[in-house]
């Protein structure tokens, strides 16, 4: 349950960022099927537990994947940059959950056919249910 909180919480708050909505055509939970480039959605999630004596609690990875078009390595780089910052200031106190701590994980990069560059961003939140 947590996990579904959290991966709500997060597109939620993405999604009411302008510059974010703004530079993208959709920022979804799944990869959209009619949206052009470009667009963000989360790829995947796993949950794990993290609780404690008092209260239930999970660690749940979530992996954002970024698609977009460009000639060049860099041509996402400041949507990356702002897609990062974002999640950076997530709140901690959200229905359901409480945010302990979040922390990136890594980032994944490739160049695919038709001129389309993919950015996967992967993260790591624990959580406690309140």
């Amino acid at each position: 349950m947590e996990e579904m909180l959290l991966r709500a919480a997060l597109l939620t708050w993405l999604q009411g960022d302008p510059a974010l909505s703004g530079s993208l055509n959709a920022i979804c939970e799944e990869a959209p099927s009619r949206a052009s480039l470009p667009w963000l959605a989360i790829a995947t999630s796993a949950s794990t537990d993290w609780s404690s004596k008092t209260h239930r609690g999970r660690e749940v990875r979530v992996a954002l994947e970024l698609q977009g078009r460009g000639d060049v390595p860099a041509s996402m780089a400041a949507l990356v940059a702002n897609i990062e910052a974002r999640i950076e200031n997530l709140p901690a106190a959200h229905e359901g959950i409480e945010i302990v701590t979040s922390r990136f994980l890594r980032a994944r990069s490739e160049q695919r056919p038709g001129n389309r560059r993919a950015v996967l961003l992967e993260y790591a939140f624990r959580l406690i249910a309140s």
